[in-house]
């Protein structure tokens, strides 16, 4: 959530001040010699002091290691919040079963993969909405998804795919039918992007279930021979077909840690 505001401190020399105002007119009765006003003395500021504020004005430092060593698309600042559409993939167990098994066999390949922590299908690139934003974002999302009919898709077909940066690889499971929906879906919110005034989705989407990801560009380490390796346990799984068969009930957005659900009809 956006930090809360500075607070400025600043030295504004009141020892000075305070000397000044103590007047340097004649004594009691108005009588006597003026004394000289003696010399202002400052004492040392403990360094407990000094280093007291310095946590609070510090720019955030991205530490990869905090979060798998993923680096930061965009930079961090105050009061802006990463912000993200997608359709939420409720998991079964089947697909949690087929999961163990093609994991490990991509590991053989490249084994810094990790399983993903949950499962969605993105609408939107990731943009930095400003905190201020976000309830009339969500708003116009919600007024743009009212009229939404739930639909079913089936995501089988096994797919590698890198970010822009090339700093992340992930393993996918592409969408072969409901392609149209989930354009239709995406259109909407790339008009609510556009009235904000944020970047809208790719031009020819890959819509698809990351299962897998790991640091850095390994798709041809993925790609070849153990793409076609990956499909054949998809094909030759028990009842895939209907494991990986879903039902889109709803569109989700995920503005920092905040989420906001829009029910399909």
């Amino acid at each position: 959530m956006s930090a809360a505001p500075l607070v400025g401190y600043s030295s504004s020399g009141s020892e000075d001040e305070a000397g000044a105002g103590a007047g340097a007119g004649p004594g009691a009765g108005g009588c006597g010699r003026a004394q000289s006003p003696l010399p202002s003395q400052r004492l040392p500021v403990p360094d407990s002091v000094l280093h007291m504020f310095l946590d609070t004005e510090e720019e955030p430092v991205d530490d990869p290691e905090k979060h798998g060593g993923r680096v930061r698309t965009f930079p961090h600042e105050r009061g802006n919040w990463a912000t993200h559409v997608y359709v939420p993939y409720e998991t079964r167990e089947e697909f949690l079963d087929l999961l163990d098994v093609l994991l490990p066999h991509a590991q053989t390949y490249v084994p810094r993969l990790v399983q993903m922590e949950a499962f969605h299908l993105s609408l939107s690139q990731s943009v930095v909405l400003r905190h201020h934003w976000i309830l009339p974002f969500v708003q116009a999302l919600k007024d743009r998804m009212a009229s939404f009919q739930r639909f079913f898709f089936t995501a089988n077909r096994v797919k590698i795919y890198t970010n822009q940066e090339k700093t992340r690889t992930f393993i996918g499971l592409e969408v072969t039918s409901g392609h149209n929906q989930f354009l239709d879906l995406v259109s909407e919110v790339d008009r609510v992007m556009e009235e904000f005034d944020l970047t809208t989705f790719y031009q020819a989407p890959s819509f698809h279930i990351s299962l897998a990801w790991c640091v850095d560009d390994a798709h041809l380490q993925l790609e070849g021979q153990c793409l076609q390796e990956l499909q054949n346990i998809v094909d030759e799984f028990e009842d895939s077909e209907m494991v990986l068969r879903a039902h889109a009930e709803q569109v989700r957005c995920k503005s920092g840690n905040k989420f906001f659900s829009m029910p399909l009809m």
